[in-house]
Protein backbone atom coordinates (compact mmCIF):
# COMPACT_ATOMS: atom_id res chain seq x y z
CA UNK A 1 0.00 0.00 0.00
CA UNK A 2 1.37 3.63 -1.03
CA UNK A 3 1.74 6.25 1.57
CA UNK A 4 1.79 10.08 1.12
CA UNK A 5 5.73 11.02 0.26
CA UNK A 6 5.54 13.20 3.44
CA UNK A 7 5.36 10.58 5.92
CA UNK A 8 9.03 9.44 4.69
CA UNK A 9 10.60 12.47 3.13
CA UNK A 10 10.64 16.58 2.67
CA UNK A 11 10.30 17.86 -0.98
CA UNK A 12 11.43 21.15 -0.64
CA UNK A 13 10.93 22.88 -3.18
CA UNK A 14 8.09 22.24 -6.22
CA UNK A 15 10.77 22.37 -9.13
CA UNK A 16 12.95 19.71 -6.94
CA UNK A 17 13.62 16.13 -8.82
CA UNK A 18 14.33 14.63 -5.58
CA UNK A 19 13.13 14.21 -1.66
CA UNK A 20 15.17 14.14 0.95
CA UNK A 21 14.35 11.15 3.84
CA UNK A 22 13.36 12.44 7.30
CA UNK A 23 13.61 8.84 8.52
CA UNK A 24 14.86 5.62 7.20
CA UNK A 25 13.22 4.15 4.46
CA UNK A 26 12.82 0.40 3.82
CA UNK A 27 13.60 -1.16 0.47
CA UNK A 28 9.83 -2.01 -1.10
CA UNK A 29 8.05 1.01 0.17
CA UNK A 30 5.94 2.82 -2.24
CA UNK A 31 5.07 6.34 -1.81
CA UNK A 32 2.26 8.46 -3.39
CA UNK A 33 3.82 11.86 -5.55
CA UNK A 34 1.98 14.02 -7.88
CA UNK A 35 -0.88 11.60 -8.14
CA UNK A 36 1.88 8.64 -8.78
CA UNK A 37 2.99 5.80 -7.11
CA UNK A 38 6.73 5.87 -6.53
CA UNK A 39 8.32 1.99 -5.13
CA UNK A 40 11.82 2.43 -3.86
CA UNK A 41 13.71 -0.77 -4.72
CA UNK A 42 16.62 -0.44 -2.17
CA UNK A 43 16.65 1.31 1.64
CA UNK A 44 17.40 4.93 1.75
CA UNK A 45 19.19 6.39 5.05
CA UNK A 46 18.13 9.18 6.54
CA UNK A 47 19.65 12.38 5.48
CA UNK A 48 19.45 10.47 1.76
CA UNK A 49 17.70 11.54 -1.55
CA UNK A 50 15.90 9.44 -3.89
CA UNK A 51 14.31 10.41 -7.34
CA UNK A 52 11.13 11.66 -7.60
CA UNK A 53 10.92 10.89 -11.68
CA UNK A 54 12.80 9.92 -14.29
CA UNK A 55 16.57 11.63 -14.98
CA UNK A 56 18.03 11.76 -18.23
CA UNK A 57 21.54 11.19 -18.27
CA UNK A 58 23.26 14.70 -17.95
CA UNK A 59 20.15 16.20 -16.41
CA UNK A 60 20.38 18.15 -13.78
CA UNK A 61 19.64 17.41 -10.08
CA UNK A 62 17.55 19.98 -7.96
CA UNK A 63 17.25 20.62 -4.35
CA UNK A 64 16.50 23.73 -2.56
CA UNK A 65 14.88 24.61 -6.31
CA UNK A 66 18.61 24.93 -7.33
CA UNK A 67 21.11 22.96 -9.03
CA UNK A 68 22.86 20.66 -7.02
CA UNK A 69 24.57 18.33 -9.48
CA UNK A 70 23.81 16.66 -12.80
CA UNK A 71 22.52 12.80 -13.66
CA UNK A 72 26.31 10.81 -14.58
CA UNK A 73 23.87 7.81 -15.51
CA UNK A 74 20.03 7.33 -15.87
CA UNK A 75 18.22 7.38 -12.77
CA UNK A 76 14.59 5.98 -12.33
CA UNK A 77 11.79 6.90 -10.02
CA UNK A 78 12.27 6.30 -6.81
CA UNK A 79 15.91 5.07 -7.29
CA UNK A 80 18.65 6.49 -4.51
CA UNK A 81 20.44 9.49 -5.73
CA UNK A 82 24.23 10.33 -4.64
CA UNK A 83 27.76 9.56 -5.52
CA UNK A 84 27.66 6.46 -7.44
CA UNK A 85 24.97 8.89 -9.82
CA UNK A 86 25.64 12.07 -9.53
CA UNK A 87 28.40 14.80 -10.73
CA UNK A 88 29.62 18.38 -9.68
CA UNK A 89 29.58 19.54 -13.38
CA UNK A 90 29.95 23.55 -13.99
CA UNK A 91 27.08 25.59 -14.85
CA UNK A 92 26.33 29.08 -15.61
CA UNK A 93 25.40 30.94 -12.43
CA UNK A 94 23.83 34.67 -12.96
CA UNK A 95 24.87 36.50 -9.99
CA UNK A 96 22.55 39.23 -10.81
CA UNK A 97 24.11 41.43 -8.42
CA UNK A 98 21.76 43.72 -5.94
CA UNK A 99 18.85 42.63 -7.74
CA UNK A 100 16.89 40.98 -4.81
CA UNK A 101 17.87 43.27 -2.02
CA UNK A 102 15.55 42.38 0.75
CA UNK A 103 13.55 44.83 2.44
CA UNK A 104 14.98 45.43 6.05
CA UNK A 105 13.08 43.68 8.55
CA UNK A 106 9.94 45.50 10.50
CA UNK A 107 10.67 46.20 14.09
CA UNK A 108 10.41 43.60 16.59
CA UNK A 109 7.88 43.49 18.95
CA UNK A 110 9.63 43.60 21.32
CA UNK A 111 13.81 44.87 21.88
CA UNK A 112 15.59 41.98 23.81
CA UNK A 113 18.12 42.84 25.70
CA UNK A 114 21.12 40.30 27.81
CA UNK A 115 23.38 40.52 31.07
CA UNK A 116 26.79 41.12 29.68
CA UNK A 117 29.81 42.75 30.00
CA UNK A 118 30.01 46.08 29.02
CA UNK A 119 34.00 46.85 28.68
CA UNK A 120 33.25 51.55 28.16
CA UNK A 121 32.99 54.23 26.04
CA UNK A 122 36.77 54.15 25.52
CA UNK A 123 36.62 51.24 23.36
CA UNK A 124 34.88 51.24 19.48
CA UNK A 125 30.86 48.78 19.75
CA UNK A 126 32.54 46.32 17.86
CA UNK A 127 35.12 45.37 20.65
CA UNK A 128 33.19 46.66 23.47
CA UNK A 129 30.03 44.41 24.43
CA UNK A 130 31.12 40.93 25.64
CA UNK A 131 29.48 37.72 26.95
CA UNK A 132 32.44 36.40 28.91
CA UNK A 133 35.08 38.08 30.99
CA UNK A 134 38.31 36.16 30.37
CA UNK A 135 42.04 36.75 30.96
CA UNK A 136 44.00 35.59 27.73
CA UNK A 137 47.62 34.16 27.48
CA UNK A 138 48.53 34.63 23.95
CA UNK A 139 51.94 32.64 22.50
CA UNK A 140 52.83 34.77 19.02
CA UNK A 141 54.86 31.66 18.13
CA UNK A 142 54.29 27.87 18.86
CA UNK A 143 58.06 27.75 20.52
CA UNK A 144 55.98 29.63 23.18
CA UNK A 145 53.26 27.50 23.38
CA UNK A 146 53.97 25.40 25.90
CA UNK A 147 55.12 28.14 28.16
CA UNK A 148 52.07 29.93 27.34
CA UNK A 149 49.90 26.62 28.45
CA UNK A 150 52.27 26.59 31.81
CA UNK A 151 51.50 29.79 32.83
CA UNK A 152 47.50 29.25 32.21
CA UNK A 153 47.83 25.97 34.18
CA UNK A 154 50.07 27.28 37.16
CA UNK A 155 47.42 30.27 37.85
CA UNK A 156 44.62 27.10 38.01
CA UNK A 157 46.87 25.15 40.21
CA UNK A 158 47.42 27.66 42.38
CA UNK A 159 43.81 28.40 43.19
CA UNK A 160 43.79 32.17 42.44
CA UNK A 161 40.31 32.46 40.37
CA UNK A 162 39.16 31.08 43.34
CA UNK A 163 38.69 34.72 44.94
CA UNK A 164 37.29 35.62 41.62
CA UNK A 165 34.19 34.64 40.98
CA UNK A 166 33.41 37.33 38.36
CA UNK A 167 36.41 36.10 36.05
CA UNK A 168 35.31 32.96 33.75
CA UNK A 169 38.98 31.65 33.13
CA UNK A 170 42.31 32.11 32.14
CA UNK A 171 42.34 30.78 28.28
CA UNK A 172 45.85 29.96 26.69
CA UNK A 173 45.48 30.93 23.22
CA UNK A 174 48.52 28.68 21.23
CA UNK A 175 48.93 27.51 17.70
CA UNK A 176 51.45 25.92 15.58
CA UNK A 177 52.63 28.86 13.76
CA UNK A 178 54.96 32.12 14.25
CA UNK A 179 57.83 31.80 12.14
CA UNK A 180 58.95 30.06 8.88
CA UNK A 181 57.01 32.81 6.95
CA UNK A 182 57.37 36.03 4.48
CA UNK A 183 57.96 38.61 7.33
CA UNK A 184 55.35 41.16 6.90
CA UNK A 185 53.69 39.02 4.10
CA UNK A 186 50.54 37.56 3.85
CA UNK A 187 50.68 35.05 6.24
CA UNK A 188 52.50 37.09 8.99
CA UNK A 189 50.04 39.97 8.60
CA UNK A 190 46.68 37.14 8.96
CA UNK A 191 48.89 36.01 11.80
CA UNK A 192 48.63 39.31 13.68
CA UNK A 193 45.87 39.82 13.00
CA UNK A 194 44.55 36.98 14.27
CA UNK A 195 45.95 37.10 17.35
CA UNK A 196 45.42 41.00 17.70
CA UNK A 197 41.28 39.66 17.15
CA UNK A 198 41.45 37.54 20.03
CA UNK A 199 43.59 39.98 22.57
CA UNK A 200 41.05 42.72 21.87
CA UNK A 201 37.99 40.40 22.14
CA UNK A 202 35.18 41.94 23.52
CA UNK A 203 34.87 38.79 25.54
CA UNK A 204 38.68 39.22 26.88
CA UNK A 205 38.90 42.02 29.41
CA UNK A 206 42.79 41.98 29.49
CA UNK A 207 45.69 40.14 27.96
CA UNK A 208 49.63 38.82 28.16
CA UNK A 209 51.33 37.95 25.21
CA UNK A 210 54.34 34.95 25.20
CA UNK A 211 56.46 35.12 22.77
CA UNK A 212 60.42 33.53 22.56
CA UNK A 213 62.53 36.07 21.24
CA UNK A 214 63.84 35.43 18.10
CA UNK A 215 60.31 34.73 16.44
CA UNK A 216 59.07 36.10 13.01
CA UNK A 217 55.65 37.36 15.05
CA UNK A 218 57.54 39.46 17.22
CA UNK A 219 55.24 41.15 19.97
CA UNK A 220 56.37 44.34 19.41
CA UNK A 221 55.45 43.89 14.95
CA UNK A 222 52.10 42.83 16.12
CA UNK A 223 51.97 45.66 18.90
CA UNK A 224 52.46 48.26 16.09
CA UNK A 225 50.89 46.59 12.88
CA UNK A 226 47.78 45.89 14.85
CA UNK A 227 47.81 48.89 17.17
CA UNK A 228 47.23 46.94 20.05
CA UNK A 229 49.37 50.10 22.00
CA UNK A 230 47.35 50.38 24.83
CA UNK A 231 45.52 48.09 27.46
CA UNK A 232 42.17 49.55 28.54
CA UNK A 233 40.64 47.59 30.65
CA UNK A 234 39.02 50.41 32.83
CA UNK A 235 39.46 53.48 30.80
CA UNK A 236 43.31 53.30 32.13
CA UNK A 237 46.42 53.60 30.20
CA UNK A 238 49.22 50.98 30.23
CA UNK A 239 51.71 49.69 27.88
CA UNK A 240 50.43 45.96 26.90
CA UNK A 241 52.07 43.22 28.82
CA UNK A 242 54.88 41.05 26.65
CA UNK A 243 57.02 38.37 27.77
CA UNK A 244 60.08 37.18 26.42
CA UNK A 245 61.10 33.65 27.26
CA UNK A 246 64.66 34.38 26.18
CA UNK A 247 64.66 37.77 27.58
CA UNK A 248 63.01 36.05 31.13
CA UNK A 249 66.13 33.68 30.91
CA UNK A 250 63.82 30.32 30.37
CA UNK A 251 60.69 29.12 30.97
CA UNK A 252 60.74 28.88 34.27
CA UNK A 253 61.68 32.57 35.01
CA UNK A 254 58.83 33.23 32.34
CA UNK A 255 55.94 31.36 33.94
CA UNK A 256 56.58 33.22 37.43
CA UNK A 257 56.78 36.53 35.47
CA UNK A 258 53.43 35.42 33.89
CA UNK A 259 52.07 34.30 36.52
CA UNK A 260 52.88 37.65 38.23
CA UNK A 261 51.29 39.55 36.60
CA UNK A 262 48.14 37.52 35.99
CA UNK A 263 47.79 37.92 39.87
CA UNK A 264 48.13 41.34 39.20
CA UNK A 265 45.31 41.89 36.60
CA UNK A 266 42.65 39.53 38.16
CA UNK A 267 41.07 42.24 41.06
CA UNK A 268 40.95 44.44 38.11
CA UNK A 269 39.11 42.33 35.64
CA UNK A 270 36.80 40.73 39.07
CA UNK A 271 35.12 44.00 39.56
CA UNK A 272 33.84 44.58 36.07
CA UNK A 273 30.03 43.12 36.45
CA UNK A 274 27.21 42.06 34.21
CA UNK A 275 24.51 44.66 33.30
CA UNK A 276 21.80 44.96 31.04
CA UNK A 277 22.22 45.29 27.50
CA UNK A 278 20.29 45.55 24.31
CA UNK A 279 20.37 42.61 21.90
CA UNK A 280 22.14 44.91 19.13
CA UNK A 281 25.23 44.30 20.87
CA UNK A 282 25.14 40.77 19.99
CA UNK A 283 27.55 39.43 17.28
CA UNK A 284 26.48 35.87 15.89
CA UNK A 285 28.94 33.69 14.96
CA UNK A 286 27.80 30.32 12.98
CA UNK A 287 29.09 27.73 11.41
CA UNK A 288 28.32 24.41 10.17
CA UNK A 289 30.35 21.05 10.54
CA UNK A 290 29.86 17.23 10.83
CA UNK A 291 26.91 18.46 8.02
CA UNK A 292 24.15 15.44 6.50
CA UNK A 293 21.55 15.39 4.24
CA UNK A 294 19.15 17.20 6.61
CA UNK A 295 21.39 20.04 7.79
CA UNK A 296 20.29 22.48 4.81
CA UNK A 297 16.63 20.76 5.73
CA UNK A 298 16.47 21.85 9.82
CA UNK A 299 19.48 22.89 11.86
CA UNK A 300 20.36 25.79 8.96
CA UNK A 301 17.27 27.11 8.13
CA UNK A 302 16.47 27.36 11.51
CA UNK A 303 19.71 28.82 12.78
CA UNK A 304 18.62 31.27 9.58
CA UNK A 305 15.75 32.36 11.43
CA UNK A 306 18.11 33.27 14.44
CA UNK A 307 19.87 35.15 12.47
CA UNK A 308 17.36 36.91 11.16
CA UNK A 309 15.69 37.86 14.65
CA UNK A 310 19.42 39.16 15.95
CA UNK A 311 19.40 41.08 12.63
CA UNK A 312 15.98 42.52 13.70
CA UNK A 313 16.91 43.76 16.57
CA UNK A 314 20.33 45.82 15.36
CA UNK A 315 22.69 42.53 16.04
CA UNK A 316 25.08 41.49 13.41
CA UNK A 317 25.45 37.78 12.05
CA UNK A 318 28.44 36.38 10.35
CA UNK A 319 28.53 33.65 7.53
CA UNK A 320 31.83 31.76 7.05
CA UNK A 321 33.15 28.60 4.69
CA UNK A 322 33.89 30.35 1.37
CA UNK A 323 34.53 26.94 -0.22
CA UNK A 324 30.81 25.94 1.30
CA UNK A 325 29.13 29.07 -0.48
CA UNK A 326 30.91 28.05 -3.59
CA UNK A 327 28.18 26.77 -6.12
CA UNK A 328 25.27 28.99 -4.23
CA UNK A 329 26.91 32.29 -3.92
CA UNK A 330 24.53 32.98 -6.86
CA UNK A 331 22.13 33.17 -4.10
CA UNK A 332 23.74 35.49 -1.68
CA UNK A 333 24.82 38.22 -4.73
CA UNK A 334 20.91 39.07 -5.21
CA UNK A 335 20.83 39.65 -1.72
CA UNK A 336 24.07 41.78 -1.72
CA UNK A 337 23.38 45.52 -0.50
CA UNK A 338 25.40 46.77 -3.82
CA UNK A 339 27.32 45.54 -6.61
CA UNK A 340 30.46 46.51 -5.07
CA UNK A 341 29.72 43.87 -2.00
CA UNK A 342 28.32 41.20 -4.03
CA UNK A 343 31.51 41.44 -6.63
CA UNK A 344 33.51 41.17 -3.72
CA UNK A 345 32.12 38.06 -2.48
CA UNK A 346 32.67 36.66 -6.50
CA UNK A 347 36.48 37.52 -6.24
CA UNK A 348 36.53 35.72 -3.21
CA UNK A 349 35.12 32.69 -4.74
CA UNK A 350 37.59 33.06 -7.80
CA UNK A 351 40.24 33.27 -5.22
CA UNK A 352 39.89 30.08 -4.12
CA UNK A 353 39.33 28.42 -7.61
CA UNK A 354 42.89 29.72 -7.75
CA UNK A 355 44.15 28.98 -4.55
CA UNK A 356 43.14 25.36 -4.97
CA UNK A 357 44.03 24.70 -8.23
CA UNK A 358 47.83 25.71 -7.35
CA UNK A 359 48.01 22.54 -5.24
CA UNK A 360 45.77 20.22 -8.12
CA UNK A 361 42.65 20.23 -5.56
CA UNK A 362 39.42 20.52 -6.07
CA UNK A 363 36.53 22.84 -4.35
CA UNK A 364 34.67 19.60 -4.42
CA UNK A 365 36.82 17.40 -2.59
CA UNK A 366 34.67 18.85 0.29
CA UNK A 367 31.97 17.31 1.43
CA UNK A 368 33.88 14.90 3.40
CA UNK A 369 33.55 10.88 3.54
CA UNK A 370 31.27 11.70 7.03
CA UNK A 371 29.27 14.61 4.66
CA UNK A 372 28.55 11.88 1.70
CA UNK A 373 27.83 8.77 4.60
CA UNK A 374 24.92 11.74 5.76
CA UNK A 375 23.59 12.18 2.55
CA UNK A 376 25.37 15.25 1.27
CA UNK A 377 26.68 14.35 -2.55
CA UNK A 378 28.44 17.69 -4.04
CA UNK A 379 29.69 21.00 -2.71
CA UNK A 380 26.59 22.91 -4.36
CA UNK A 381 24.14 20.74 -2.29
CA UNK A 382 26.18 21.34 0.69
CA UNK A 383 26.92 24.93 0.03
CA UNK A 384 22.47 25.54 -0.84
CA UNK A 385 22.20 24.08 2.48
CA UNK A 386 24.97 25.81 4.06
CA UNK A 387 23.73 29.27 2.97
CA UNK A 388 20.52 28.51 5.20
CA UNK A 389 22.27 29.88 8.39
CA UNK A 390 22.10 33.47 6.62
CA UNK A 391 18.58 33.65 6.92
CA UNK A 392 16.83 36.04 4.88
CA UNK A 393 18.61 40.06 5.39
CA UNK A 394 20.57 41.53 2.97
CA UNK A 395 24.31 41.06 2.49
CA UNK A 396 25.65 43.98 3.85
CA UNK A 397 29.41 43.61 3.87
CA UNK A 398 32.17 40.66 3.21
CA UNK A 399 34.95 40.48 5.08
CA UNK A 400 38.71 39.39 5.07
CA UNK A 401 39.96 36.21 7.46
CA UNK A 402 39.84 37.75 11.18
CA UNK A 403 39.01 41.04 9.76
CA UNK A 404 37.04 42.89 12.68
CA UNK A 405 33.81 43.08 11.85
CA UNK A 406 32.00 46.40 12.08
CA UNK A 407 28.75 46.49 10.02
CA UNK A 408 25.49 46.22 11.49
CA UNK A 409 22.76 42.81 9.74
CA UNK A 410 24.10 39.93 7.81
CA UNK A 411 27.83 39.68 6.53
CA UNK A 412 30.08 37.09 5.02
CA UNK A 413 33.89 36.47 5.94
CA UNK A 414 36.14 34.73 4.24
CA UNK A 415 37.22 31.93 5.84
CA UNK A 416 37.94 28.04 4.88
CA UNK A 417 35.19 25.23 5.18
CA UNK A 418 37.63 23.27 8.00
CA UNK A 419 35.86 24.21 11.17
CA UNK A 420 38.34 25.21 13.51
CA UNK A 421 40.40 27.60 11.56
CA UNK A 422 36.47 29.13 10.23
CA UNK A 423 35.61 29.46 13.52
CA UNK A 424 38.76 31.11 14.43
CA UNK A 425 38.78 33.73 12.50
CA UNK A 426 34.74 34.63 12.90
CA UNK A 427 35.45 34.81 16.74
CA UNK A 428 38.96 37.18 15.78
CA UNK A 429 36.60 39.09 13.79
CA UNK A 430 34.93 40.21 17.12
CA UNK A 431 32.04 37.01 17.37
CA UNK A 432 30.95 37.15 20.87
CA UNK A 433 28.51 34.55 21.18
CA UNK A 434 28.24 31.31 18.33
CA UNK A 435 26.12 28.93 16.88
CA UNK A 436 27.46 25.56 15.44
CA UNK A 437 24.95 23.23 13.72
CA UNK A 438 25.76 19.47 13.26
CA UNK A 439 24.52 16.64 11.81
CA UNK A 440 26.94 14.04 11.65
CA UNK A 441 28.35 15.03 15.69
CA UNK A 442 30.87 18.08 16.42
CA UNK A 443 32.09 18.53 19.80
CA UNK A 444 33.65 21.35 18.67
CA UNK A 445 34.03 24.73 21.31
CA UNK A 446 35.87 27.77 20.79
CA UNK A 447 36.60 30.11 24.07
CA UNK A 448 36.29 32.99 24.69
CA UNK A 449 33.08 32.83 22.92
CA UNK A 450 30.56 30.24 23.70
CA UNK A 451 29.88 28.10 21.26
CA UNK A 452 25.86 26.61 21.30
CA UNK A 453 25.79 23.12 19.40
CA UNK A 454 21.98 22.65 17.14
CA UNK A 455 21.30 18.71 15.96
CA UNK A 456 20.03 18.29 12.65
CA UNK A 457 18.20 15.00 13.92
CA UNK A 458 16.65 13.70 16.69
CA UNK A 459 18.81 10.22 16.92
CA UNK A 460 21.78 12.34 16.64
CA UNK A 461 20.95 14.71 19.83
CA UNK A 462 19.48 11.64 22.34
CA UNK A 463 22.89 9.72 21.06
CA UNK A 464 25.19 12.62 22.04
CA UNK A 465 23.19 14.57 24.94
CA UNK A 466 26.20 15.66 26.48
CA UNK A 467 26.97 17.34 23.80
CA UNK A 468 24.10 18.79 22.24
CA UNK A 469 21.95 22.18 23.07
CA UNK A 470 19.51 21.87 20.62
CA UNK A 471 17.43 19.03 18.85
CA UNK A 472 16.46 20.82 15.45
CA UNK A 473 15.57 17.00 14.30
CA UNK A 474 12.19 17.94 15.76
CA UNK A 475 11.71 20.10 12.63
CA UNK A 476 11.59 16.59 10.70
CA UNK A 477 8.53 15.59 13.23
CA UNK A 478 6.61 18.58 12.66
CA UNK A 479 7.61 21.33 14.39
CA UNK A 480 8.27 24.76 12.64
CA UNK A 481 11.29 25.76 11.47
CA UNK A 482 10.24 29.14 13.15
CA UNK A 483 9.30 28.00 16.49
CA UNK A 484 13.02 26.07 16.31
CA UNK A 485 14.56 29.45 15.31
CA UNK A 486 12.94 30.90 18.32
CA UNK A 487 14.29 28.50 20.26
CA UNK A 488 17.60 29.14 18.97
CA UNK A 489 17.28 32.57 19.60
CA UNK A 490 15.84 32.43 23.07
CA UNK A 491 19.24 30.26 23.77
CA UNK A 492 21.72 32.73 22.22
CA UNK A 493 20.47 34.95 24.70
CA UNK A 494 20.63 33.05 27.68
CA UNK A 495 23.90 31.75 26.81
CA UNK A 496 24.72 35.46 26.24
CA UNK A 497 24.00 36.31 29.50
CA UNK A 498 26.06 33.08 31.12
CA UNK A 499 24.00 30.20 31.19
CA UNK A 500 27.10 27.50 29.91
CA UNK A 501 26.74 25.21 27.13
CA UNK A 502 27.92 21.97 26.83
CA UNK A 503 30.78 22.63 24.75
CA UNK A 504 31.70 24.78 28.08
CA UNK A 505 30.57 22.29 30.80
CA UNK A 506 33.28 20.18 28.81
CA UNK A 507 35.97 22.69 29.04
CA UNK A 508 36.43 22.80 25.05
CA UNK A 509 37.73 25.57 23.94
CA UNK A 510 41.61 25.62 23.94
CA UNK A 511 43.34 23.74 21.28
CA UNK A 512 40.67 24.33 19.24
CA UNK A 513 42.66 27.69 17.81
CA UNK A 514 43.97 27.25 14.88
CA UNK A 515 44.78 30.33 12.92
CA UNK A 516 44.46 30.05 8.59
CA UNK A 517 48.15 29.90 6.85
CA UNK A 518 48.04 30.44 3.53
CA UNK A 519 51.65 30.26 2.42
CA UNK A 520 54.15 28.14 2.91
CA UNK A 521 56.16 26.50 5.89
CA UNK A 522 59.87 28.30 5.16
Amino acid sequence: MAVPLNAYAVHLRPEDNVAVARQAIPAGTRVLFDGATISLPAAIRMGHKFALVPIAEGDAIRKYGQIIGFASRPIQAGEHVHVHNVKVGAFERDYAFASAVPAPLPPPAEYRSFRGYDRGPHKPDHLRYGTRNYLAVISTVNCSASTSKYIAERVRALGLLKDYPNVDGVVAIVHRQGCGMQYDGPDHQQLDRTLAGFARHPNVAAYLLVGLGCEIVQAAHLIENERLNLIQLDGTKAPPLALSIQECGGIGKTVEAGVKAIAELLPRINDVRRVQLPAKHLILGTNCGGSDGNSGVTANPALGVASDLIVQQGGTTILGETPEIYGAEHVLTRRAISKEVGEKLVERIKWWEWYTSLFGAEINNNPSPGNKEGGLTTIYEKSLGAIAKAGTTALRAVYRYAEPVTAKGFVVMDTPGYDPVSMTGIVAGGANVCVFTTGRGSVFGCKPAPCIKVATNTPLYHHMLEDMDINAGRILEGVPVEVVGQEIFEKILAVASGERTKSELHGVGEEEFAPWSIGPTL
